[in-house]
């Protein structure tokens, strides 16, 4: 059986996620090592960490192997579908979306580039703000999606999907009752969260790069999966999720992405990109 937090006979805490950072990026060839020691050691923390409100944030890897394993090969979010090697997440405190991004994150990584700290060598595949919409927990007493990012897990599952006839809350409320369920039952996945871009994703930003692919509409639902184990093993539980999405009507699959946990302070995995 799995379970929605609040019917998990689990303390409720003030401390909720309102919104995310989804940021998926590749180096340019040959800048791999510098990228990764830029992001880590210091953009990871000027240009996000820092900030108010923003209580938590991972990076994750996509090395050649993985990204072979992605399906299907659309090109909604990742164009081509094999581009985006490192992705980064952020959380932020609900009802503070505008007082971390508005007022301070964007300003901040325009000061950081005209200081010279930014890094040219990169191009962003996909990076858009989220907001929460719901998880859904394999376990009777789980980790929070709170904590997700703190806990220490092996993998992720990025999913994006569009929804057939609804938004992407009404989506949730219909994957939650079986399909997620029958997912993560007896599989490494223990958290199931879902996410749809924030109000103006898709206006014009005043920021210094390209942002890469365009947001999605109401409909546009990413789902983060939180892995204990090897990602690998839990795919097939997650194929059979967005075959089951597909065939009840519900939604259309644009990308299922797995990611390893960076190995903070190393180059593990810089070697293994393309």
């Amino acid at each position: 059986m799995t379970y929605p937090l609040e019917a998990a006979g689990v303390e409720d805490y003030p401390i909720k996620v309102g919104s995310m950072l989804l940021t998926l990026v590749d180096p340019n060839r040959g800048y791999e090592r510098a990228y990764n020691r830029w992001y880590e050691r210091d953009h990871f923390y000027a240009g996000c960490m820092i900030g108010p409100y923003l209580f938590a944030g991972s990076r994750w890897v996509a090395t050649r192997e993985l990204k072979d394993l992605r399906w299907p090969h659309d090109e909604t979010v990742a164009k081509p579908w094999d581009a985006g090697s490192y992705v980064a997440i952020y959380w932020v405190e609900k009802g503070h979306h505008k007082d971390h991004f508005d007022e301070w994150a964007r300003p901040q990584v325009r000061d950081l580039y005209g200081a010279g700290r930014g890094f040219a060598e990169r191009k962003h595949v996909h990076t858009v703000l989220f907001d929460h919409v719901g998880a859904v927990y394999r376990d009777d007493d789980p980790v929070p999606v709170e904590l997700a990012l703190d806990h220490g897990y092996d993998g992720l599952v990025a999913v994006w999907l569009d929804a057939r006839g609804m938004d992407a809350p009404a989506f949730h409320e219909q994957v939650a009752k079986d399909l997620l369920p029958e997912m993560l039952a007896g599989s490494g996945i223990e958290i199931a969260s879902s996410w749809t871009p924030s109000g103006g994703e898709n206006d014009e930003k005043d920021v210094p790069m390209d942002l890469g692919s365009r947001a999605g509409g109401p409909e546009r639902v990413c789902q983060l999966l939180f892995v204990t184990g090897d990602v690998r093993t839990s795919l097939g539980a997650v194929r059979r999720y967005t075959d089951a999405v597909e065939r009840s009507g519900l939604g259309d699959t644009r990308l299922v992405a797995p990611f390893f946990r960076t190995v903070v302070g190393t180059d593990r995995y810089v070697d293994e990109l393309w």
